[in-house]
């Protein structure tokens, strides 16, 4: 995941300051210098890191911060605000026309995912009750129409295009379109390049002159570092551009693009890319990837996540059923279903206070799930409901028909067996009302308990080779 390794170093640097009962002057600035250190090594611009540490040391070593009980926290404290503030402060919106449509022009150089996630914020903006229409104004890249029709008829999002007609008569034509249709959105698609170069730039200085867009948006690939950085500052220069959709973000990127992109060009990240399907795009909040980078995990973003991808009805339904101690095997099967919609395991983690830090020195196989999944699929609809019919005769016939062992078997029944029973006794004591049980409940994940996403050899959770 980003930031992983800044992530490490910035915890190593604050852990020797927690050490000391009293801060000195001295032990700031050597503590900010391997901040400094740990931001270059991240491909953060060496400009962007110099005046960071320089603006934290200058308010860290301030007689508030000395004088205090935890003097170490404090200077974590103005870390965090320093990097949401180099970050843009505030998370950044689409700037919306009084007048529909709202024309969103995306540029970016080849290869940097701008048709993919052009699909992807039509998706985005979908959910959230607009009615977009994506255009293909690339009319070089081979293939270029065919996959932004395929992306958009995944997204559910109409697609305007025009062969290979000129890209300022196809956005002007789709504007029309889209007035004519009651598209409030329309989303250029345009050409992109292997580097810059004067062609690509007057095309695009065409189409902004001609369409005069609401929002100019840069796809930058996160994977690339200062180059992305420097990418963005040649488009800023020549097309102004109004922010930046930084991709890859679930990569293994360094995640100096993000710390330095709006402090070079002084655009806001307004979207992050965080996987390759085309739900996996999101509001860029400064504030809570700082706290990510600080190893304070991201609590909100995962339950938007779980608000987005999963099916609030199955929730509900889920819900009522643990309420009433009716929790089987075709219960943890949907919402083995419902996790996988969240993505990667160790992604769905690593947003969790205090988890990200033990990650590294966990294997955690997607994989697992597909075991788990199989071992209950390998069941009779009898089993699933009434666990205690299991003899040792069909745990051996459960575990050669899913490819499992019947350790694993047995260890499944186990885990479901304790789930009910923490359930049982949370109800029969009267411990929680139905209000407080939902919020000890990750919203959206079925009404599974935290404890039921466990980690290693948690509920549910095998434990890891």
């Amino acid at each position: 995941m980003a930031f992983e390794g800044l992530a490490d170093k910035l915890s190593n640097a604050f852990k020797k300051l927690k050490n000391k009962g009293k801060l000195t002057e001295s032990d700031v600035r050597e503590a900010m210098r391997e901040v400094r250190l740990a931001l270059l090594e991240a491909d953060v611009n060496y400009k962007v890191a110099k005046d960071f540490t320089n603006t934290v040391t200058e308010r860290a070593v301030g007689q508030d911060v000395m004088e205090s009980l935890t003097p170490a926290q404090m200077v974590v404290k103005i870390v965090d605000e320093e990097l949401t503030a180099l970050m843009g402060g505030e998370n950044a919106r689409i700037e919306f026309a009084s007048k529909p449509p709202t024309v969103i022009m995306m540029c970016g150089l080849q290869g940097s995912g701008k048709t993919t996630h052009t699909a992807k914020l039509g998706k985005l903006l979908k959910s959230q009750g607009r009615n977009p229409l994506l255009v293909a104004c690339d009319i070089y890249r081979p293939a270029a129409i065919d996959q932004l029709k395929v992306v958009g008829g995944k997204a559910g999002v109409p697609v305007f295009e025009m062969g290979k007609e000129n890209p300022v008569k196809i956005a002007k034509a789709a504007i029309r379109r889209a007035k004519d249709y009651g598209n409030d959105v329309v989303i250029l698609d345009t050409a992109g390049r292997l580097h810059i170069d004067e062609t690509l730039m007057d095309e695009l200085k065409d189409i902004k002159s001609e369409v005069e867009p609401n929002e100019i948006l840069l796809v930058i690939d996160s994977m690339t570092g200062q180059d992305a950085v420097n990418v963005a500052k040649s488009f800023n220069e020549k097309l102004e551009i109004t922010g930046v959709i930084l991709t890859k973000l679930d990569g293994d990127t360094r995640g100096g693009a993000a710390l330095s992109v709006k402090a070079v060009t002084g655009k806001p990240i307004k979207f992050a890319g965080t996987g390759e399907k085309l739900e996996d795009i999101e509001v860029f909040h400064p504030d809570r990837m700082a706290s990510r980078i600080l190893g304070m995990g991201d609590v909100l973003t995962l339950i938007e996540d779980a608000q987005n991808k999963m099916d609030q009805q199955k929730a509900e339904q889920m819900a009522q059923k643990m309420m009433h101690n009716k929790f089987d095997f075709d219960d943890l099967l949907e919402q083995f279903n419902q996790v996988k919609k969240m993505g990667p395991l160790k992604g769905i983690l690593s947003k969790l206070p205090g988890i990200g830090k033990q990650l590294d020195d966990i294997d955690i196989d997607d994989r697992q799930i597909d075991w788990l999944q199989a071992i209950i699929l390998s069941m009779t609809p009898e089993e699933r409901s009434n666990p205690s019919l299991m003899n040792p005769s069909r745990k051996r016939r459960i575990a050669a028909g899913s490819g499992r062992t019947v350790e694993e078997v047995n260890r499944l029944i186990k885990q479901l067996e304790q789930m009910q029973k923490m359930l049982k006794q949370m109800n029969s004591k009267g411990k929680a009302t139905k209000k407080k049980k939902r919020k000890m409940m990750l919203p959206g994940l079925g009404g599974m308990p935290m404890g039921g996403m466990g980690g290693p050899g948690g509920p549910g959770m095998p434990p890891q080779n």
